[in-house]
């Protein structure tokens, strides 16, 4: 699979399909179909609860494929990203698809957690190791009781479940923070395949060569599943480094010559970083891509531009 040059043309018009609660996401993939989904993280006080809300109310319209709601680090908002979780499946239309770690829980404890997900008709959970309760980078405990890698949880929502939960994972474009090297990594996104993962989304793209890269050594390995590339729009130049140094990766080159000039112009580096997130939306599809994940941080207005400008049309009904 060969990259495509970037283009600041708008692409063909893409028309969104209208979601079937009857398919899972790889099957509406094989069908031909791209998803479009996006994600929030919970809040940790009422204004932000308020804010979340605000977003899932103005991006429901655009009836993604899914949305997803992500723990804490640590593992700390169990419940409210659960509960956050259930009231997306009681009260809305889209298909909610609820993150779990394996941080800070038994293994009673995570089927405890999947109960409360089936009871609220939640059937796409997203199996993920998380990260150390210490952080990005800190040594890697396991919970006594529990389990040490998202294959292991992957396998135990299977070995409950079955086909009712469709289970996906994380993919990473430039390798996990812990991976000792590209290739060790492909193995472990086939380990999670094998247990019976059926789709991975990754973190956030910053070059499309990135993805590609990814999606042919999870090829390579065996991982034959729909690899979701992340988008997160640059709004803030020092906010986006933070997060990227958090996962040791920079930022590239050519991001930096087109943001750093803009750094002291807010207005300016926000519409340079949406064309700069448009273009590489376009670029991913055209590769290939089944979809694009789009990181909320709980406004819609970011997302809702690059979704303007890639011309995604919302079916009517």
């Amino acid at each position: 699979m060969d990259t495509c040059q970037l283009s600041r043309g708008l692409v063909p018009r893409v028309v969104l399909m209208a979601v079937d609660l009857g398919r899972s996401i790889s099957e509406i993939v094989s069908a031909g179909e791209r998803t479009y989904s996006f994600e929030f993280f919970p809040p940790k006080d009422e204004d932000g609860a308020t804010q979340l809300w605000q977003a899932i109310t103005e991006l429901e319209p655009y009836r993604p494929t899914f949305v997803s709601v992500t723990y804490g680090a640590g593992g700390g908002t169990r419940d409210v990203t659960v509960a956050i979780t259930e009231r997306i499946a009681r009260e809305t239309t889209m298909v909610p698809v609820a993150h779990l770690t394996c941080v800070g829980h038994t293994v009673a404890e995570l089927t405890a957690i999947l109960d409360d997900l089936d009871a609220a008709g939640v059937r796409h959970v997203m199996a993920l190791r998380g990260d150390p309760p210490g952080g990005p980078g800190a040594a890697w405990t396991p919970t006594e009781g529990g389990l040490t890698y998202a294959s292991e949880l992957v396998r135990l929502i299977k070995q409950r479940a079955g086909h009712e939960v469709r289970v996906g994972v994380a993919a990473f474009p430039e390798g996990h923070i812990d991976a000792l090297s590209l290739e060790q990594d492909a193995q472990v996104l086939r380990h999670k395949y094998d247990e019976g993962a059926e789709f991975a989304i990754t973190d956030m793209v910053l070059r499309a060569s990135d993805y590609v890269g990814l999606v042919e050594r999870a090829d390579a390995a065996g991982a034959v599943f729909p690899i979701i590339p992340g988008i997160m729009p640059i709004l803030n130049l020092r906010s986006m480094q933070r997060m990227v140094e958090l996962s040791r990766r920079e930022l590239p080159s050519e991001l930096m010559d087109r943001l750093g000039p803009l750094a002291h112009d807010p207005a300016a580096l926000r519409a340079e970083g949406i064309q700069i997130a448009t273009e590489l939306c376009e670029t991913l599809l055209e590769a290939g891509a089944p979809g694009l994940h789009f990181y909320t941080l709980n406004r819609s207005k970011a997302t809702r531009e690059i979704w303007a400008n890639l011309r995604i049309e919302v079916p009517s009904s």
